[in-house]
Formats: C-alpha cells, structure tokens, sequence
C-alpha cells in the first residue's frame, strides 16, 4: 500500500476523533483498498468499524439495499447510486459517517458513454448526505484506485473539518 494512503487516512481518524465519530465504508472500483487504509493506522478502532465492498449490483442492493430502481434507471456509477450506498452503510454499521464510492477503474472501457477513470463519491454524516460527486482520473486501473481512495479520504477529512460545531 502507498505510504500517502496511510498518512491521508490517520489525518482523517484525529479528524473523526475530534468529534468522537465512527466511519463505515462501502466500495466498489476501490475493492475495499478506503478499508485497508483505514485498518492500516494505529488505533483504528477509534474511529473506524466497517466497510463493505460491494463490487456487484447484487451485492450493492442485498448488503447496503441500493434499490433496484436506482441500478435500472442510472447505473451503478452515478450519483443516485452512491448516495444510496452511503446511507445503506450508515444504516447497517450504525454509524455517525460514512463514504461511498463507485466507478470504472478499468481496465476495460465504462458503459453508456462513460469512460473509464469516471468515479463516483458520497459521503454522509449523522444520517444525510453532505456532498456527492463525480471525478475524472487517469492513469492504468491500479492508478485509478488509489487516487479515488485517496480522493474520498481526503475530501472527507475537509467536509468533517468543515461542519459547524453545532453539528457535533
């Protein structure tokens, strides 16, 4: 594992533990790598205590209950879908935050006109979603997977940094 991995993801456990918050993640194109990152800094379960990587459709809709709906009518990468996975996750780890991620990484091309790189992200804290989006990368799929791993930890240490204290 890239050492700036682990860096980026003890940054977000002393952000988390300020607000004696709990993260659970749900992955999909990162195959659990958010996870790794996460069990990988000391005291993890400080601030960490699930992922889910639900790689299939059938395992996005029986693990974290993303609708069949969603799946039919936007796909797998799209911002409805992540934003299902994150509350599924929030709901099943009974947790105060979660983050959620799902795209094409390759190698292989994407589908209905999106490319490959294209990644979608979600986070939501004590029950809503704060922010979804999607980002471009580039680079071979091993490139792709790290920088959407390191995008998600990073963008959630800003949004938690962020939040009011009247949120805590």
């Amino acid at each position: 594992m890239r050492h700036e991995l682990v860096v980026i993801a003890e940054r977000l456990g002393v952000a988390l533990k300020e607000r004696e918050w709990h993260l659970a993640t749900a992955e999909s194109c990162t195959g659990g790598l958010v996870s790794m990152a996460l069990c990988a800094c000391k005291d993890s379960g400080d601030f960490y205590s699930s992922g889910f990587v639900t790689y299939t459709n059938r395992a996005k809709q029986k693990v974290l209950s993303v609708r069949d709906e969603t799946l039919d009518t936007y796909s797998a990468v799209s911002q409805e879908t992540v934003c299902e996975m994150a509350l599924g996750a929030l709901t099943v780890a009974e947790e105060d935050v979660s983050l959620s991620i799902s795209g094409y990484a390759g190698p292989e091309g994407g589908v209905d006109g999106t490319p490959v790189g294209t990644v979608w992200f979600a986070w939501a804290i004590l029950g809503n979603i704060i922010e979804a989006k999607p980002k471009q990368f580039s680079g071979n799929d091993e490139d792709i997977i790290y920088q959407a791993a390191y995008y998600a930890l990073e963008r959630l240490i800003l949004l938690v940094k962020n939040l009011p204290p009247s949120n805590v």
